[in-house]
């Protein structure tokens, strides 16, 4: 093959990806639920690690275990974050990130489908979208682990992982090679409509809205304003370009959220594969520029 020829076969493939399937994802979901509720220390979570794990080892991407203590009212308790690199030529980096514990709430019979199991699904399918792609920037996909508080939501009880991996990447210099970071929780309910979250980059933000649009999906990402803090915001308060893609209206008045009712069957495809193709397609405009 002359020189021109596979460099011109780079370009047309850079930013290039297998379809999205959203039955994979709901797939992929549906696994994770099955290990029950998945607390940091439990058993369920562990299953759910070493499961991360190996679907990733199919999509030939770098794996970075991120193992930390973590401090809280329990006390100091182990957690890991996942992470999946896909590497590029430029020396940038576009993050896509979620959250795969679940809350704890012993003896309530919490499965967490849509808070904890759709994110985990929805960036195991776009591992596979990514699968052996060249990219121009690095790719990074990122499980955190300890999003939800053990006891009450402060700034020192939930976003473990993410605060955590915030400090690690400020140190290494990674945080100053991303481009963006677009965290998704939440995006698997039937009746998807996300929310015009205003802790997030403007910037960012306006991207992934007018990019919905453009894909005609853009009924899914409401008007609707509101403030979130998510794990994404460890990141927005070290100066990264970061969204958050959330549907906090999960059941009638909420009512799904937190509580039993967060079951598989309250998720559908059709939502992640809204999500997952634009997402995909953020990701090409990012790399286009």
């Amino acid at each position: 093959m002359h020189r021109l020829q596979a460099l011109l076969i780079l370009v047309v493939c850079t930013g290039c990806a297998a379809e999205f399937s959203g039955e994979r994802a709901l797939q992929y979901t549906r696994a994770i639920v099955a290990f029950g509720p998945r607390p940091p220390r439990s058993e369920a979570i562990s299953k759910s690690r070493a499961y991360i794990k190996a679907q990733l080892k199919a999509s030939g991407c770098q794996i970075v275990e991120d193992p930390f203590t973590a401090s809280t009212p329990l006390g100091p308790i182990p957690m890991e974050n996942i992470i999946a690199r896909f590497p590029g030529t430029s020396g940038q980096a576009i993050a896509f990130t979620g959250h795969y514990d679940t809350k704890l709430m012993p003896g309530a019979g919490f499965v967490g489908a849509n808070d904890g199991g759709s994110s985990t699904g929805l960036l195991l399918e776009m591992a596979h979208a990514l699968a052996r792609t060249p990219r121009k920037h690095d790719v990074y996909l990122v499980w955190f682990d300890g999003e939800e508080a053990l006891v009450r939501w402060s700034d020192t009880d939930g976003l473990h992982g993410s605060r955590h991996l915030a400090r690690r990447w400020q140190k290494d210099g990674t945080l100053a090679r991303l481009q963006a970071l677009i965290n998704v929780d939440m995006i698997g309910d039937r009746d998807l409509g996300i929310v015009l979250e205003t802790n997030s980059s403007s910037p960012l933000r306006s991207l992934i809205w007018r990019t919905a649009a453009e894909l005609g999906y853009g009924r899914h990402f409401l008007s609707l304003p509101g403030a979130i803090e998510d794990d994404h915001m460890p990141f927005v308060r070290l100066g990264v370009n970061a969204c958050d893609l959330i549907d906090f209206d999960y059941g009638p008045e909420n009512s799904y959220w937190h509580t039993p009712a967060d079951t598989i069957d309250k998720l559908s495809p059709a939502s992640f594969a809204v999500v997952g193709r634009v997402l995909l397609g953020v990701l090409r405009r990012l790399e286009s520029r």
